[in-house]
């Protein structure tokens, strides 16, 4: 697979894995995680909070053989309760520091090669978070060092403290908000750009065609890009997407990471597929033959703020962009 670059060194492949949905014992998980190795996937992309440790524990296992060909990635600076329920965000040194230690032990490993700070909090200025996470470089403990859904003067301040190699946001046809001023601020400062969530939640895998498709327990029907007065007009833009897919030959979901793939060599999507046949299908992208005409015609037909309702909800949206 072809190499990206996140900063001025951290080298990776050209679309990684997001890991929020795996969780082990799983032999199925087990078996897409050494599969995406044996197609040339070298970045995963976790978090302390992703099945409660479980997603780390179980990279740790399938990755120990293959540790060194691989980019560890995980986030910190989110509090969940025993059974999951949000219980704020921590930046506090204290919390990051112990997130770290705990996150080596499940993922089996030395060092972390890039440690994120999975958001801001407001009530510690983030010079602290990175002052204490650049201490975590220094011991050895972490390579690099990035931020998640963080603002541009948030992003300066933070590589003021501590050169940061990469920044990870929520990127997608649907959701643009990186595209103008975060994604020049990155290239101001050589940081990369980590897409998360590239499909939108399967919205463009062009599978879901109305709100009952979710099942009862998703967590998707809590945010307001699924509510009914808002899903026939996404699904809307799907099927636009779904026309264009066809035209070239290729499904919705690889014409959603090929539209991203070619926003620059500095744009990793991290699409996370829960089966062997949907990580085939995400591969696919990289061959997908978009020429710039198709591109334009791409964003002319699903421009930026197209998308009905907010992509998390209200309590998340707070969240973000600080």
């Amino acid at each position: 697979m072809n190499e990206r670059r996140l900063g001025r060194s951290l080298v990776v492949s050209a679309l990684g894995f997001g890991c929020m949905a795996l969780a082990g014992p799983d032999a199925a998980a087990e078996a897409l995680v050494r599969r995406a190795v044996e197609r040339g996937v070298s970045f995963f992309d976790t978090a302390d909070v992703y099945g409660l440790g479980a997603s780390e524990s179980l990279l740790g296992r399938c990755l120990a053989p293959v540790r060194d060909q691989v980019v560890l990635a995980t986030k910190s600076g989110i509090r969940r309760a025993p059974d999951g329920a949000f219980l704020g965000i921590d930046g506090s040194p204290a919390h990051l520091r112990a997130s770290c230690e705990a996150s080596l032990r499940r993922l089996g490993t030395g060092t972390i090669d890039l440690l994120i700070l999975h958001r801001i909090d407001p009530a510690i200025p983030v010079e602290e978070s990175v002052g204490e996470m650049s201490r975590l470089v220094a011991e050895g403990k972490v390579r690099f060092l990035g931020l998640s859904e963080a603002a541009p003067d948030t992003i300066r301040r933070a590589h003021a403290t501590h050169r940061l190699a990469a920044v990870e946001s929520e990127y997608s046809l649907l959701t643009r908000d990186p595209e103008g001023e975060t994604l020049a601020c990155l290239r101001a400062l050589n940081i990369g750009f980590i897409a998360a969530s590239p499909l939108a939640r399967g919205l463009l895998t062009g599978t879901l065609h109305r709100p009952e498709d979710l099942p009862e327990a998703d967590a998707r029907r809590a945010q307001p890009r699924f509510f009914a007065e808002n899903f026939a007009r996404n699904v809307a833009l799907v099927r636009i997407v779904e026309d264009m897919a066809h035209r070239l030959r290729c499904t919705p979901a690889q014409l959603a990471l090929a539209f991203l793939l070619a926003q620059g060599s500095d744009v990793v999507p991290i699409p996370g597929p829960c089966s062997e046949a949907e990580f085939d299908e995400n591969i696919g992208a990289l061959e997908v033959p978009l020429s710039a005409e198709d591109l334009g015609r791409l964003v002319r037909a699903v421009p930026p703020g197209a998308a009905a309702g907010a992509r998390q909800a209200p309590e998340q949206m707070a969240t973000l962009g600080r």
